[in-house]
């Protein structure tokens, strides 16, 4: 095979999955000519950087290995979105994943582009053993403030899963109300598998409840920046003044 045109050997490699490609890096890099040789260059960097993902995400499944090994067995991530946006809810989700997963990429969903959370987001929802998301409106928010209305949608989730779970891994907070075993992890998101995964669903979820949002108030660009509070966003809240999914109680010095 290696014989043949620079074109056939793209191909044949292309038909191969990740480990026949590898194995083929040896001889290619021994190859004589220049082209094959760069093949075999750019199969070892993508080599490296699958064993690099491999190994974080390993690290990130430590926290969930040890809880196992103490004898925990259903072990749901807890993360939020939207506690900073003027308009619209706040998000929580509740994610249960099995001991095997290992799907590249899941990350804090702030470090991911919109495109990569939806695939992630579909990942995590298909492979999970058990997910729930919960959302808290503006008005709750306004009534109870965005600390307490985080907990009541993290609590929604929670209770949306089929199972209850004997641990919580959460970023940063603790749940009131709950009995289980909790653990509270300082950017959890970045450090732990099952937060970071709940942390795409909470955000993914979020994110399509602000482009229907957005089709009810349009002048406000809800689509773009999806309540946050950037200049735009501000501007139309002083054109137009506020819409019945705004927070009240983060817009008291903004005036039109």
């Amino acid at each position: 095979m290696l014989k043949t045109g620079i074109a056939q050997i793209k191909d044949y490699i292309k038909q191969l999955d990740s480990r026949q490609q590898y194995r083929l890096i040896p001889q290619l890099l021994e190859d004589e000519r220049t082209s094959v040789r760069n093949i075999g260059k750019q199969l070892q960097n993508k080599l490296k950087r699958e064993t690099q993902e491999f190994e974080r995400i390993n690290r990130m499944k430590e926290m969930e290995k040890g809880l196992r090994r103490k004898g925990f067995s259903l072990i749901a991530g807890i993360d939020e979105a939207g506690r900073g946006p003027l308009a619209g809810p706040v998000a929580a989700a509740a994610v249960v994943l099995p001991d095997g997963f290992c799907v590249p990429g899941v990350n804090d969903s702030k470090k991911l582009s919109p495109q990569r959370r939806e695939e992630l987001y579909q990942r995590i929802v298909e492979e999970s053993l058990d997910y729930g998301v919960g959302m808290v409106d503006n008005i709750e928010i306004d009534r109870i403030n965005i600390l307490n209305a985080t907990y009541r949608a993290a609590g929604i989730a929670v209770e949306k899963l089929k199972k209850y779970p004997d641990c919580l891994l959460l970023d940063a907070i603790r749940l009131p109300g709950y009995s289980c075993y909790q653990k509270s992890v300082i950017k959890g998101d970045q450090k732990c598998l099952s937060i970071a995964a709940a942390s795409i669903v909470a955000k993914v979820t979020r994110d399509r409840y602000m482009l229907k949002l957005h089709q009810c108030y349009p002048q406000y660009n809800f689509e773009q920046n999806k309540g946050y509070g950037t200049r735009e966003h501000i501007k139309a809240i002083m054109e137009h003044g506020p819409s019945p999914v705004h927070r009240n109680t983060f817009i008291q010095n903004i005036r039109r």
